[in-house]
């Protein structure tokens, strides 16, 4: 299995270093992919889409408690610790596996597609969250099983979070209503 990571991992980053329009694009969406994601949190949190807003935050928290977790009882290298392929971002020597970039952007893209009222958005930010884990590849930081054991934390992060949706329905009353007191909005 490492040599099939670390195939996988060359194949995918050998292209790094040969365009710098394509090093720029994926060096962005590896390093900056989340922020759009947390800017469309605010977008459906004030265009009152507050309750999926809530949920895709407590799946995205839920998948990063996760990694943080897995990284207590398990390490591996990220691939420039290999002496592998090209590296185009900076990045500590910490543990490789899961990516939370990817967890991060990835359980907000499912969860976003498990309501009717975001599904589209659902679609499109899987689209970006999966860019993003790519991106890490490309640019070096990320073995491709980083990506998959993320999207499966996602996985699990989702559906349990999916299994205590109406116990957190009291949750995303108390926020919203405090939201409300705070900033005086008419609901």
């Amino acid at each position: 299995m490492l040599t099939l990571n670390q195939d996988i991992f060359l194949s995918i980053n050998s292209y790094a270093l040969k365009s710098h329009l394509l090093d720029s694009v994926m060096t962005a969406a590896a390093r900056d992919m989340p922020f759009l994601f947390i800017g469309l949190l605010l977008y459906l949190w004030f265009k009152d889409k507050k309750v999926e807003a809530l949920y895709a935050g407590y799946a995205t928290t839920l998948g990063v408690g996760i990694n943080l977790v897995i990284g207590l009882f398990y390490f591996h290298n990220r691939p420039f610790m290999d002496h592998l392929g090209a590296t185009l971002l900076a990045h500590k020597s910490e543990n490789s596996f899961p990516s939370d970039h990817t967890t991060f952007t990835v359980s907000i893209a499912l969860m976003l597609l498990t309501f009717k009222s975001t599904r589209t958005l659902g679609i499109i930010s899987a689209f970006l969250a999966l860019w993003c884990g790519l991106a890490r590849v490309y640019a070096g930081v990320h073995y491709p099983f980083d990506i998959l054991g993320s999207i499966v934390v996602s996985i699990i992060a989702v559906t349990f979070i999916m299994v205590l949706k109406d116990k957190l329905t009291v949750v995303n009353k108390f926020i919203i209503s405090i939201w409300y007191k705070i900033f005086k909005e008419k609901r």
